[in-house]
């Protein structure tokens, strides 16, 4: 006998069984439905690699060596005393712009005054007697020709004049170093420049003898700076050196601003053989005083200009197992590895001497994501083969 409660629960047992038969039904019709398609599409080709590019173009590009360089006045002068006195005055202030001939101080003039007039009164005192001298000479001149006087007589009294004369000389020259130790007093600066810290103050003895001076005078218009490139660069500079001057940038350091420019004024007499280089000195004009002795720079020397040169940004340029490559963009927007001869590097630019044509394309940025006959999309900004501006080159 059959439970009557039992039935509803087998009618929904039943229900449910074929509820699912049907979805199943469902998901494999539309499985079959979808597979062809996907089979029709295929395999979806790789995405696209942004890049930036750049144009290989042809332009001036200055060949330049930088050196470490260190600001040198151009004229340096340790005032000091050239007698012996008391310090009465002194005249200029610490950090003056001082010309040749400014006073800068005064010593006692007085000693030196007053041997300077006895000097010119003993010179009167030997001019009186020497004139007297030669009157007497004169008489006796006129009684030799009578055989009044021997000829002994005159002869004594011409040598007597000769002394007188020799003194006054010896007077004269007497005169001429009092003179001179009485400008002495006077102490003046003996170039145009600028004073340092006073190292002595008024009131002071100060001796001819004494080594710290009264101040440092340094000349800072026109300024050098000496720096150094290795030795090797030598032939080269030489050789521009003798087709005419050679510009020289003074840079900061630290944030690579032009500070000044001037002209290479020599090349050392001797290279430095323990470390290879040699010393070069350049001359700048410092109107505005932005060098300054013992100011750090770095110095940029200009050899010469190449031009009209194949040049590409030093970005596109990569290194393999073979040597130097450039990605090259097809016209089917792919790229190829392209092998290139790097001449040297200008501040973010490359000089290429072979293996790239004008207006052929190169990635310039981006490439770590590529591979021969990868494609590309070109992002912007585009990266333009500009001119090259001033930076630190590298030779072949």
């Amino acid at each position: 006998m059959t439970d009557p409660a039992r039935k509803p629960f087998r009618r929904r047992l039943v229900f449910g069984s074929a509820a699912a038969a049907i979805l199943a039904a469902v998901v494999l019709l539309g499985l079959d439905i979808r597979e062809p398609a996907e089979a029709q599409r295929g395999p979806q080709p790789p995405a696209a690699v942004p890049v930036q590019i750049a144009t290989v173009g042809a332009a001036d590009v200055p060949m330049l060596l930088d050196g470490l360089g260190t600001v040198q006045a151009y004229n340096t002068v340790t005032v000091r005393a050239r007698v012996d006195g008391e310090l009465q005055q002194v005249l200029f202030t610490e950090g003056q712009v001082v010309h040749a001939g400014d006073v800068l101080a005064r010593i006692d003039p007085r000693p030196y005054q007053a041997a300077l007039d006895q000097a010119v009164a003993r010179k009167a005192q030997d001019e009186a007697q020497l004139a007297n001298a030669q009157r007497d000479l004169q008489r006796y001149m006129q009684l030799a020709s009578g055989d009044a006087v021997s000829r002994q007589q005159r002869d004594t009294q011409h040598s007597l004049v000769e002394q007188f004369q020799a003194a006054i000389a010896g007077d004269q020259a007497q005169i001429d170093n009092a003179r001179t130790q009485l400008g002495y007093a006077t102490i003046t600066s003996p170039i145009d420049g600028v004073t340092g810290i006073r190292l002595l103050d008024q009131g002071n003895i100060v001796h001819a003898t004494d080594t710290g001076g009264l101040v440092v005078i340094t000349q800072v218009q026109p300024i050098a700076v000496i720096f150094s490139l290795p030795a090797a660069r030598l032939p080269e500079i030489r050789r521009a050196m003798a087709a005419g001057s050679l510009a020289v940038t003074a840079l900061d350091g630290q944030s690579g601003a032009v500070l000044a420019e001037g002209e290479l004024a020599l090349v050392d007499n001797r290279i430095d053989q323990a470390t290879g280089s040699v010393r070069l000195k350049a001359v700048f004009p410092n109107a505005d005083n932005a060098l300054w002795p013992g100011q750090y720079v770095d110095a940029r020397l200009q050899v010469r200009i190449e031009q009209g040169v194949r040049t590409v940004p030093s970005s596109a340029i990569q290194r393999g197992p073979d040597g130097s490559f450039v990605y090259v963009v097809r016209p089917d927007q792919t790229v190829a590895m392209q092998p290139v001869r790097v001449r040297r590097y200008a501040n973010r630019m490359a000089v290429i001497d072979d293996g790239l044509e004008l207006g052929a394309q190169v990635v310039a940025a981006g490439q770590y994501r590529l591979a021969p006959g990868a494609r590309i999309e070109v992002q912007e900004p585009s990266v333009a083969s500009a001119a090259p501006v001033a930076g630190q080159d590298q030779g072949r």
